[in-house]
């Protein structure tokens, strides 16, 4: 059986991370929610878990045998740090030593983006269940840019002149390829992944401007402004909370930072916005990327 697990094989991320780890070679093990929305992939068995995190008899029956684990981040829900904690207490029941965990940049109990409080949550559950662990604390993904700005080509929210440096999520995968692939020698680090360079919203408008030949811009908006233009969503209030504080923590200059930890971990410098839109032309359509 796989001495390693993957969750998460069913979308981008995780999904990127299986497929490399099968282009080498590596034998995994994917926990997955349908088994058949699994990638066939060589060396890889398949763990149906219809309830995911929220079964923790179910997960930890999956992880049976498994040293390692990587961990996705559950989808955003109101109990996902419960979710998280039964996730990390039945893979220490299962006997996994070692969890690989998708966190975030400005993970902090106070974290302005409020669900990096859910991720620092996670984080000290994985410390005080006494396991090894990698910690990957993304920025916002670099893939994701053009769909902020949506069909209208238009930014908007209250983030100022604020900087960030996002980070592809091919970048995010080849870190965590490399980590899940040299067991050892990323033992209780914790890497704070992001591109190459830092930008406001502006500067994002003018450089999918000048990528497209279309006007991209940026409004200014005030947080009761940004409640007005987003509750037409029909989004749950906590949910159009979190997204408002994307915008505030970006603002604040919690996020303007430029790490160098995915070309320490990799060898390579980690992709810029035009770079990422030259390998995924599709991200321009302003939709939600899968």
């Amino acid at each position: 059986m796989a001495d390693l697990a993957v969750t998460g094989s069913t979308g981008a991320v995780g999904g990127r991370i299986a497929r490399t780890l099968a282009d080498l070679g590596i034998e995994q093990r994917l926990i997955v929610r349908s088994a058949e929305r699994a990638p066939r992939l060589d060396g890889a068995e398949v763990r149906e878990v219809p309830g995911g995190y929220a079964d923790p008899a179910g997960f930890r029956e999956a992880l049976e045998g498994v040293g390692t684990l990587f961990l996705v981040s559950a989808e955003e829900a109101q109990d996902r740090v419960a979710q998280h904690k039964a996730a990390v207490t039945a893979a220490k029941e299962a006997g996994v030593e070692r969890i690989v965990y998708t966190s975030f940049l400005g993970a902090a109990p106070d974290s302005t983006f409020l669900l990096g409080r859910d991720h620092w949550a996670t984080e000290a559950a994985i410390r005080e269940a006494g396991l090894t662990f990698t910690f990957l604390r993304d920025s916002f993904y670099m893939d994701f840019i053009p769909y902020f700005a949506g069909p209208e080509r238009t930014f908007r929210g209250p983030a100022g002149n604020g900087r960030l440096s996002p980070v592809s999520r091919d970048d995010i995968a080849a870190v965590a390829v490399q980590v899940l692939s040299t067991p050892g020698a990323h033992d209780d680090a914790t890497y704070g992944l992001t591109g190459p360079e830092l930008f406001t919203l502006t500067e994002a408008a003018e450089r999918l401007g000048r990528y497209t030949g279309e006007t991209y811009s940026y409004v200014e908006e005030t947080n009761e402004e940004a409640w007005e233009s987003r509750r037409p969503s029909g989004a749950a209030d906590w949910m159009i909370e979190g997204w408002i504080s994307t915008y505030v923590a970006i603002a604040e200059g919690s996020l303007d930072r430029v790490s160098g930890d995915v070309e320490a971990v990799t060898g390579r410098p980690p992709m810029t916005l035009e770079q990422t839109l030259d390998a995924y032309p599709e991200l321009l359509s302003g939709d939600l990327p899968g």
